[in-house]
């Protein structure tokens, strides 16, 4: 039964190397998260020269095919199978120098054609982003399959959002540095539109995609599967049956809703923000103290996360995450302009964002727990990769708007100082624009079932 303990199931509490090998990986797969999400959109405007509606569309599109072909990937994982009989966890090691070579692709200028040019990204980022699926099924996956304990999945998500920590300081606080170091920034701390910005752009994507095989392979070699299906039941499901049964987890309906607003708020932040650094701060590089701050912050509130929600409870702690990142918004939203205000908002929003990533990731995992009860059969890959088809449409929506929004605003990245207008736009899409998306996000947490499912669950189970 799945809620029976590690021992009887001869399953082993987690251990520190494999807590290690999810942190490990956690920073890898962050790595490629917010190194993409903070400079993709950047660097196609301002370092390839493409116009930022253009861009707009290239990365929707890849969030939209993201989208498609992650319940695709995930419905295949289900019904397949590794010669060493485990479901997930290989992906980590098939995967790993394919999904560090889109990355560095990602990152290349090609001297084409405006034509040509545009293509060729569109082409690399739909490799990136089906090699980035697989990578995310053993990422999402793994901590409900190494142990049916609650504690240990908390601690394994804990782990997990540390390592995101530091992926996130790789991905974002580092690369000025390492733009610096290779030669791609000018006097001002901004990064150069030339052959030698091009260059430390490639460099320091190579040094991202060679973190990524790291983590991966170490995932791989410390990590092990071990909760099992109850049912011997293994005959391949069809995408009606998988749908029906997510569908009719109430649970998981409420969780996809809230991970998708943690999507939209993850995607203005990191796409904004070196905007906002580079044209209302005056310096690119003036994003990276706020993002050492950001960081410190969620390591901080990540390790806090797991003993409020133990002394709370989960829904609890959902709401209070929600409520903190509007009462950080407000000094922002007032004055945008205002350092302690940008700063406020950095910390609110990074002790938001960790204990949204340490809960929904546990509801996951439950969420497997419960469809199994439900229906006899683990869809643990496609529990998180079908609520991250609706929150990649969602993302891919908000996008557009984003993009759409700047450059009906004026914003040109081959201007030095932007209109007032575009200027505005930033300040919103920083401001009050993810303040509403959290307003319904604390709705979604306040009408959020996972504690009475779980709880019945546990009484049906104990009454067998």
């Amino acid at each position: 039964m799945a809620n029976k303990t590690p021992e009887k199931q001869g399953i082993p509490r987690i251990g520190f190397a494999e807590k290690l090998g999810f942190c490990t990986f956690s920073s890898a797969s962050n790595v490629v998260f917010n190194f993409k999400d903070l400079f993709y959109l950047f660097f196609l405007t301002n370092v390839m020269g493409i116009k930022i509606a253009h861009a707009g569309i290239i990365t929707a599109l890849g969030i939209v095919w993201d989208a498609i072909n992650d319940p695709l990937v995930g419905y295949w994982a289900v019904n397949h199978r590794f010669k060493n009989g485990e479901n997930c966890r290989p992906f980590a090691l098939w995967c790993a120098v394919p999904w560090a070579a889109t990355v560095v692709l990602m990152f290349t200028c090609f001297d084409v054609a405006y034509g040509l040019k545009l293509g060729i990204a569109i082409v690399i980022y739909f490799l990136f982003e089906l090699f980035n699926t697989f990578a995310a099924i053993p990422y999402n996956s793994m901590g409900g399959l190494a142990t049916n304990l609650d504690a240990d999945r908390r601690s394994i998500n804990v782990a997990r959002n540390l390592g995101g920590c530091i992926g996130s300081a790789i991905g974002g606080v580092a690369l000025y540095p390492l733009l610096g170091l290779f030669g791609g920034l000018d006097e001002a701390g901004n990064v150069t539109a030339d052959a030698a910005g091009q260059r430390a752009f490639l460099y320091a994507a190579a040094v991202m995609g060679l973190i990524c095989i790291i983590g991966s392979l170490a995932h791989y070699f410390t990590t092990r599967e071990r909760v099992k299906q109850e049912s011997a039941d293994d005959s391949k499901l069809s995408l009606f049956q998988v749908f029906r049964m997510l569908f009719r987890c109430r649970s998981w309906v409420i969780n996809t809703f809230y991970v998708v607003c943690y999507g939209i708020l993850n995607l203005l932040i990191m796409s904004c923000i070196n905007y906002y650094a580079t044209y209302v701060l005056g310096s690119a590089s003036a994003s990276t103290p706020i993002m050492a701050v950001f960081l410190v912050t969620s390591v901080v509130a990540t390790l806090l996360c797991t003993p409020i929600d133990q002394k709370l409870g989960r829904r609890k702690t959902m709401v209070l995450g929600c409520v903190i990142y509007l009462v950080g918004k407000i000094w922002f939203v007032i004055d945008p302009f205002s350092m302690i205000g940008i700063y406020t908002n950095g910390v609110s929003v990074a002790i938001a964002m960790a204990f949204a990533f340490v809960l929904f990731n546990t509801n996951r995992n439950n969420i497997a727990d419960l469809i199994e009860w439900q229906s006899g059969r683990r869809i643990d890959s496609l529990v998180s990769t079908c609520d991250n088809l609706a929150a990649k449409l969602s993302k891919a929506g908000a996008n557009l708007l984003m993009t759409g929004a700047l450059s009906w605003a004026g914003f040109d990245a081959e201007l030095s100082a932007q209109p007032a207008s575009a200027i505005n736009t930033i300040n919103a899409l920083l401001g009050w624009v993810p303040a509403i998306v959290a307003a319904i996000m604390l709705v979604i947490a306040v009408i959020h079932p996972i504690e009475r499912e779980m709880r019945e669950y546990h009484q049906a189970k104990s009454e067998k």
